[in-house]
């Protein structure tokens, strides 16, 4: 149900948007547009604050299976959603077909990192790639000069560069999956959502008359089947089902497992072993095919080193690991940043915690936030190794 809003709340909401954007009116502004009401509202208020919108959606994977998948962004239903709101707003609408793309750059790398015995984020692989490079692209091609997303995050002026902060509303914040923002893409995005609650969107999205206004937030991975990951790997990496052992930290070979790419660091559902005390998946050894559990214990981590990061500090990255400069670390989407420092680690960009985390996993993000300014994202990587806390002693 959706709270009914005053006209004077839409006035202040474009003016919101306006400053948000930051650009002349008339400027041409390219709209993702997924079909949710994030992105119909931010095409929507871009039109009402004089921009020249012009809507695109991309579909990435094939209509007749994904229309099956309710609550799945680019799916068939979703671009039929996108279509008609643009219609309705009145802005042209372009439909890229991205399959291909997104096959080979976010659902083959999904399952190649299972097969390493990796925890991925596709949804920041399809940030990084297919929407916020290749669709980048096609924003200037159409003589766009600038690209706007219903993401929850806040994109801040800061004398000659632009800063990337977490969104007002801390339970729809999405600074975690957008740590791979470059410099250069930060200074051609906006995002006009980012001041604003999801209760605040919704208000809007009715008042403006918008169906998408009770339309259910997507849920889970949007190319996995009702959650069951393992299902597309076998589909695509069939290798990822062949059995293995559950191996005890002390050497102990436990029982057999269908495949390492059902398990994932910290897991303690579906062992299906037992030796007194709870055991969680400490290690994946992919090459050995092995899974290896512990105590809860030997999930505490001291420290990781970070790959393919990317850096959003004044200083250079460089530097900052050099300096152990001060950063608060964010190891998964659903916890809050820890104080750390940056640091190397055979030449490797690592992170000092000072306090011990748990259940850190190969392939998840790191995100980097700066202590002096809690909500500015320093940039981040993706977490290549962890050193465990019992290890580390």
């Amino acid at each position: 149900m959706t709270t009914a809003l005053s006209p004077s709340a839409v006035d202040a909401a474009l003016d919101a948007v306006r400053a948000a954007v930051g650009l002349p009116a008339g400027s041409r502004i390219v709209a993702a547009m997924s079909g949710g009401v994030d992105s119909t509202v931010t095409a929507a208020l871009l039109h009402r604050a004089g921009y020249d919108v012009v809507g695109v959606t991309l579909q990435l994977y094939d209509h007749g299976a994904a229309i099956q998948k309710k609550g799945a962004c680019c799916a068939g239903q979703d671009i039929h959603d996108a279509r008609t709101a643009s219609d309705a707003i009145g802005i042209p609408h372009y439909v890229l077909d991205y399959e291909s793309r997104f096959k080979d750059q976010v659902i083959e790398e999904f399952a190649d990192a299972y097969l390493r015995g990796e925890t991925p984020i596709p949804c920041v692989r399809c940030n990084q790639t297919v929407k916020f490079r290749d669709l980048l692209d096609v924003a200037r091609d159409l003589g766009a000069v600038a690209m706007a997303t219903g993401h929850y995050v806040q994109r801040v002026e800061a004398g000659n560069h632009a800063e990337l902060r977490r969104a007002a509303d801390p339970a729809k914040d999405q600074s975690y999956f957008l740590f791979a923002t470059t410099a250069e893409q930060l200074d051609f995005l906006r995002f006009p959502l980012g001041g604003m609650s999801k209760p605040q969107v919704r208000a809007i999205a009715a008042e403006l008359g918008l169906t998408a206004a009770d339309k259910p937030d997507s849920q889970d991975i949007c190319f996995v089947p009702e959650g069951k990951y393992h299902t597309v790997i076998d589909r695509i990496r069939p290798q990822g089902a062949l059995p293995g052992e559950i191996v005890h930290m002390d050497g102990r070979v436990l029982g057999t497992h269908e495949g390492v790419t059902r398990y994932t660091i910290g897991q303690r559902r579906g062992l299906n072993v037992a030796v007194g005390d709870p055991l969680f998946v400490t290690r994946i050894d992919a090459d050995k095919r092995q899974v290896i559990v512990g105590p809860r214990e030997a999930l505490l981590t001291t420290a990781l080193t970070l790959k393919e990061t990317n850096w959003l500090g004044d200083e250079t990255f460089a530097e900052a690991c050099a300096a152990g400069r001060p950063v608060l670390a964010r190891v998964r989407s659903t916890r809050e940043p820890v104080p750390g420092r940056l640091s190397l680690v055979d030449g490797q960009p690592a992170v000092a915690l000072d306090t011990h985390e748990e259940g850190v996993a190969p392939g998840q993000a790191c995100v980097l936030y700066a202590p002096e300014a809690p909500g500015r994202v320093l940039g981040g990587g993706f977490i290549a190794t962890a050193v465990r806390a019992e290890l580390a002693a």
